[in-house]
């Protein structure tokens, strides 16, 4: 099962491969006109799909109508069960998330009490349908300063740190100001902020 010979269709281009029959069988056939179509369409769907969300997120407000379609053209989407990781403490930043659905919770191992058995991760933060996460790396030029993991299955939209820095220009300030709460935030939990200063494994 499964299909073969979009590649020629979508980008117009002869076949980069010849496929061969190794067993008796029949196929289901779709001429060049009608898969385009069908291509087309839901692509266009996806695409108002995507519009719309992204006008509901808050931090994306600010934007105009033809920024947001930049971003609406550079987005993509990634898929996570239940316990996967998203992001991991201490990796290097490639990509910004937005929930499309599903729940997120941050955690974070304080760098201050490495070596006491308390140094557990510590839940500090959830996103769902609308929020973001993945930023403050991107922001800061520093290593993710936190885990993510999917609670449930999850659906991310994924923004690379390229158009990240070329879209997202006019919401920088905002994330800056988030910075001070994060800050907050750790202070209360761990006595220290020094875990956004320093964020390695």
């Amino acid at each position: 099962r499964g299909s073969f010979g979009e590649l020629a269709l979508m980008y117009n281009t002869p076949r980069a491969a010849t496929i061969i029959a190794t067993t008796e069988g029949a196929l289901w056939g779709l001429d060049r006109v009608t898969f385009r179509r069908i291509i087309l369409k839901n692509n266009a769907r996806k695409r108002k799909m995507y519009e719309i969300f992204i006008e509901s997120v808050p931090i994306l407000k600010s934007l105009d109508a033809s920024e947001r379609m930049k971003i609406v053209d550079v987005i993509g989407e990634k898929f996570y069960r239940d316990g996967e990781r998203i992001i991991a403490q201490g990796d290097k930043a490639d990509c910004f998330y937005i929930v499309e659905s599903g729940e997120v919770k941050i955690m974070m191992k304080s760098k201050t009490k490495t070596g006491q058995e308390s140094n557990l991760e510590v839940e500090i933060a959830r996103c769902s349908r609308g929020q973001y996460f993945g930023e403050l790396a991107l922001v800061t030029n520093k290593p993710r300063a936190a885990s993510a993991y999917a609670v449930g299955d999850v659906k991310c939209l994924v923004m690379d740190v390229q158009a990240f820095e070329r879209l997202l220009g006019p919401c920088m300030d905002i994330m800056k100001r988030n910075i001070t709460h994060y800050e907050e935030q750790l202070v209360a939990l761990f006595g220290s902020s020094m875990d956004l200063t320093d964020p390695g494994n």
